[in-house]
């Protein structure tokens, strides 16, 4: 008998690269048949006597899968040469391919050219569509998709910052839209009729500060969970200011929502047309798209206004608190900081900048119901604040733009039909294809876009923290 040390004992030889891509995409194919099998081999459809019947498509579904098996085939034969057994990730091997200069000076300058782009994109917008098809790409892609920035920081607060997992954070959303839609349309109008051009700028602050009591009302009551628990009292609050609304009519309208919300103004000068409304005062020509492009700027500045109090409290000790908490809540007690009020600043902070984003989208639609605050309002903020990664700023706004802007992009996939025929329906497979475009960024970048936080302290040098200090899902 031979053994591993005997010169004459010849051990296996490791598989060719091409074997082991062949292998892994083999098996990326059969998870790609298993998946999307069902899915995409069968259809169900009404013949001319108005009975069900299956049709059959495994030509498409043969098609996916050799899209599959030939993308990762290709995908491991191209990493082959360069992986060791314990190689670095997807991410780190893509990143690796464009050089430290480049990455240097994209890092250092995206910040400022972002935010010239911020300011810019109505008038790139308006030159290069025109003003009626302006309005689309202002309001879905610019309003919308900065919104849930807005959201998502405000959220990073109490997920980010003191790792407070909150899964009702669309509750705070609800409470501010509909502050300002009771206020505007009932309580003015029957006190100081006078002001109610000045109803935006008025019930703005109002409801931050009612969304930030609420915040604390919920604090006090989960000031010992943690974790899994904390997540399902914040579910079930955010549930039930939901359910509130539906069955307190005389309050809420219920189902019926609230309409004819009063818009924001020009600081006391409408968006109408009439003789003293914004185009007349400014000697314009009236068009909707004005008030498009002064929403767009608001939300620009409520967005930036988070962002600016994020940082500025982070540096402060109840910043350094919040952080604490996060990493050790015990750890935090024996230093002597006062968990209590650490728990609830972060829950009240948080919910006030989510109800300064409800009382701006009350604003924008004219109308609120509470189907407009389900809890996929709050997975999807959630999604945006994790995709983004340890509590970082810029890349919470790369996740809502890819999440939010992806899927306005994805209401767009008529082209689709030249492919796969006339019968096809896109509008079927967008959420599909939004699932999987998600679990590929969460294997490639498990710890979101921005892997690195900078230390709001440090002894002599500020270095990056890097994420391989820190476990997947904390912070």
């Amino acid at each position: 008998m031979t053994s591993a040390t005997d010169p004459n004992f010849a051990r296996p030889e490791p598989p060719s690269p091409v074997a082991r891509a062949a292998r892994e995409a083999l098996f990326a194919a059969i998870i790609a048949l298993g998946v999307f099998g069902p899915l995409l081999a069968f259809r169900t459809t009404q013949d001319m006597q108005n009975r069900l019947i299956v049709e059959t498509r495994y030509g498409l579904i043969a098609i996916v899968v050799l899209l599959v098996f030939a993308g990762r085939f290709l995908l491991s034969l191209w990493f082959a040469r360069a992986r060791p057994e314990a190689g670095p990730t997807l991410g780190a091997r893509l990143s690796g391919l464009v050089p430290r200069s480049v990455r240097d000076v994209v890092r250092s300058g995206l910040p400022p050219a972002a935010l010239v782009a911020l300011f810019v994109y109505p008038m790139m917008i308006m030159s290069l569509t025109g003003g009626s098809g302006a309005l689309k790409w202002i309001d879905n892609f610019g309003i919308q998709i900065l919104i849930y920035v807005m959201l998502a920081w405000g959220l990073n607060i109490v997920v980010g910052l003191a790792g407070l997992l909150d899964l009702g954070y669309v509750a705070f959303y609800a409470v501010g839209a509909y502050a300002y839609a009771l206020i505007a349309t009932k309580v003015i109008p029957a006190t100081f009729p006078g002001l109610g051009v000045w109803a935006f700028w008025i019930c703005l602050p109002i409801s931050g500060i009612l969304a930030a009591f609420w915040g604390v009302l919920l604090g006090f009551p989960v000031l010992r969970l943690r974790g899994d628990y904390l997540a399902i009292v914040t579910l079930a609050f955010g549930e039930i200011i939901r359910l509130v609304l539906i069955n307190w009519t005389a309050f809420s309208n219920g189902y019926e929502g609230i309409s004819t919300i009063p818009r924001p103004s020009f600081f006391g000068v409408p968006f109408n047309a009439s003789d003293t409304g914004f185009a007349a005062t400014f000697g314009l020509e009236f068009s909707p798209v004005y008030r498009t492009i002064f929403l767009y700027y608001v939300i620009v500045c409520l967005a930036l206004l988070t962002a600016w109090v994020s940082n500025r409290l982070r540096k402060l000790p109840v910043g350094r608190a919040w952080e604490a908490l996060r990493e050790d809540e015990i750890a935090c007690r024996s230093l002597g900081i006062n968990t209590v009020n650490t728990k609830l600043t972060a829950f009240a902070i948080g919910a006030m900048f989510g109800g300064f984003a409800g009382s701006f989208f009350a604003a924008r639609q004219g109308f609120i119901s509470p189907e407009s605050f389900t809890f996929m309002e709050s997975a999807v903020i959630l999604a945006i604040v994790v995709l983004g990664g340890m509590g970082s700023l810029v890349g919470t706004a790369l996740a809502a733009v890819a999440m939010i802007g992806g899927t306005e992009l994805l209401r767009e996939l008529d082209w689709l039909k030249a492919i796969f025929g006339r019968d096809f329906d896109p509008a079927q497979y967008r959420m599909l294809i939004f699932g999987l475009a998600m679990v590929a960024i969460m294997v490639w970048k498990p710890r979101g876009f921005v892997s690195t936080r900078m230390p709001s302290a440090f002894l002599k040098n500020r270095r990056a923290v890097s994420a391989d200090h820190v476990k997947e899902g904390q912070g």
